[in-house]
Parts: structure tokens; C-alpha cells; sequence
């Protein structure tokens, strides 16, 4: 197992030359059935990361190039009639997928912005009164500018939600940078790649993270987080249940990555502002870089909270 998650670190490394962090974060929102919002300035290497980890998985793979035209059923699909038959038949939409990347999500209107919200919520899609399941594995990965630049469109709160985490991916080092020039991975390696992992080693990975043991004092010090972001008077919403249940569920997932079958409190602390920075409101949350501010006073908040021993 440890072998199948490292060769998947890896994979990704070849192509992707940034931060470990930054990789350690894809692999724990696969492993805990999560969606992964990736946002940044451009040129920073969004769309490769997202490409390397559809490439390095054999799953059926789509690519959404969001743009303010789109309409709902660019996204989902549309029922059209079939002379032929003399019925009804439903032509499924790029969202039928394993592994979908959403390009520049925050491009897109917030009408199909919102189209994306049920099947990432249930992994189902409505259309016409019928409800579509989609296959497992199953797992958005959408890019987004900051909301700083032009032509971008706020993702709705509702929307925020259901992503696992939030991540920047920042500069790389000027070591990556210089390896980055010489070799080109966008061009080159990402081409060659190949995938070191099956649907099925996905699905079972996923299964062996639910399994990982949270004890009862681990959820007391999350739900424990949970209640100080709401008694905040730094934040206008503070943690919900939802956002607790990602929170643990991510930390599952990093105890599976270090080969453990329970987590500790590190695999909680870890993930506090990637799981939840976007899931609160700060009373500044209409100013440029809120993101970055609930994410120090969800940090100075969880400091003030007794760690588990």
C-alpha cells in the first residue's frame, strides 16, 4: 500500500516541479474522496499539476475549459431525441468522468458554476427528472485565478464547500525553477507519463482510508476547533458540521500516507487551513486576500486549543 501511494508521489513529481506539500495535499484529497480547488496566479502550474494526476491514474480522464458562454448542459449533458428510435436519449456531459479537471472554474458563469454543485455533492447528476449516478472513483480538480483578476466570477459559498481543500501553490524554489527550465516537463515528460495506478487500486485506497481509526479524543479536539471558529468574534460564519467531517476525513488520510490505521493529532493540525480556510467568513471577506486572513485566525484559534496527548 505504502509502495502504491509512494510510486503515485512520484509520478506526479516528474512532471509537477513545486513544493512536496503541495503534492502530499493532491494525494490526501484522492485517498479521502475528496474535490481539490487549485488557485493561483497564472503560469504557476495549475493545469499541469491537475493533468499529472489524471495521467498518472488509468481512469477515464475529462477537461472542462470553462468560459462565460458555457451553459449547464455544456457541463452535464443534454436529453435530445433520436429520430431514429423515436424516443428520448441522454448524451452524457464531460462531468462523467473519473477524474474531471475544471479549468478556470471562476471564469464560468455562477449558473454553471452551480451545475458543477450536485454531482460533486453526491456524485450524481439530475437531468429531466432523472438522477445519473457517477462511476467511483470520482473526483473534481478545478483551477481558479485569485478573484483580484479581471473577468472572474465569485464561487458561491455552497460551492466552496465541497471541496476538500484550497490550495496555492506558490513559486517553486529557484532550484525547481532552474531544473524547471532545463528539462520543460510540460512538454516533455508529462507526454510520456504513465499511470501507476488502476481504478481499482483508487477505489480500494479510498476504502482502507475510511478505516483508519479516529479516536475519541481526536474528534473531541476537532469538534472542540469546530466550536472556537464559531465563537470567534474575528469570524461572521465559522465551521460546519460538514467542514468537521472533511477535516477528520483528511486526516485519515494522511495517517494512510505515513502507514499508519489510526490518526494522531498532527494528521488534524496539518490540514486545518487547506480543509478549512475556505469554509469560513471573516468580517473582512470582501477585501483582496481574505482567504489568507481566515487562514491566520484559524491557525491563531487552533494554537489556543489543547492538543491531545
Amino acid at each position: 500500500m505504502l509502495d502504491t501511494i509512494a510510486s503515485l508521489r512520484e509520478n506526479i513529481s516528474r512532471v509537477y516541479l513545486g513544493h512536496d506539500a503541495t503534492v502530499d495535499r493532491v494525494v490526501r484529497c484522492l485517498l479521502a474522496r475528496g474535490h481539490l480547488l487549485i488557485e493561483d496566479v497564472p503560469g504557476v502550474g495549475k493545469t499541469v499539476l491537475a493533468s499529472t494526476i489524471a495521467k498518472s491514474l488509468d481512469c477515464s480522464f475529462s477537461r472542462i475549459q470553462l468560459t462565460p458562454d458555457m451553459l449547464p448542459s455544456d457541463v452535464l449533458g443534454v436529453t435530445i431525441f433520436n429520430r431514429d428510435g423515436s424516443q428520448f436519449e441522454f448524451k452524457r456531459g464531460p462531468i462523467f468522468a473519473n477524474v474531471v479537471l475544471a479549468d478556470e472554474i471562476n471564469r464560468t458563469t455562477p449558473r454553471t458554476q452551480s451545475a458543477l454543485l450536485e454531482a460533486m455533492s453526491d456524485a450524481s447528476v439530475s437531468i429531466d427528472g432523472t438522477a445519473h449516478r457517477l462511476e467511483d472513483p470520482f473526483i473534481v480538480i478545478a483551477t481558479q485565478n485569485p478573484y483580484e483578476f479581471e473577468g472572474t466570477y465569485l464561487l458561491p459559498e455552497n460551492q466552496l464547500d465541497r471541496f476538500l481543500m484550497r490550495v496555492q501553490l506558490g513559486y517553486p524554489s529557484p532550484e525547481n525553477e532552474a531544473e524547471l527550465l532545463e528539462l520543460r516537463p510540460a512538454q516533455s515528460r508529462l507526454q510520456e507519463l504513465k499511470p501507476v495506478l488502476t481504478r481499482q487500486d483508487v477505489v480500494a485506497l479510498q476504502s482502507k482510508c475510511d478505516e483508519v481509526t479516529l479516536s475519541g479524543e481526536l474528534r473531541e479536539y476537532v469538534v472542540r476547533f469546530a466550536t472556537a471558529t464559531r465563537e470567534s468574534t474575528e469570524l461572521e460564519v465559522g465551521l460546519s458540521p460538514r467542514g468537521s467531517l472533511a477535516l477528520a476525513q483528511a486526516a485519515r488520510a494522511t495517517a494512510l500516507m505515513d502507514g499508519r490505521d489510526y490518526a494522531i493529532p498532527d494528521d488534524v493540525y496539518d490540514n486545518v487551513i487547506p480543509v478549512c480556510s475556505h469554509r469560513v467568513i471573516t468580517k473582512q471577506h470582501t477585501t483582496p486576500g481574505a482567504w489568507a486572513i481566515a487562514g491566520e485566525i484559524l491557525q491563531s484559534l487552533l494554537d489556543t486549543i489543547e492538543t491531545p496527548g
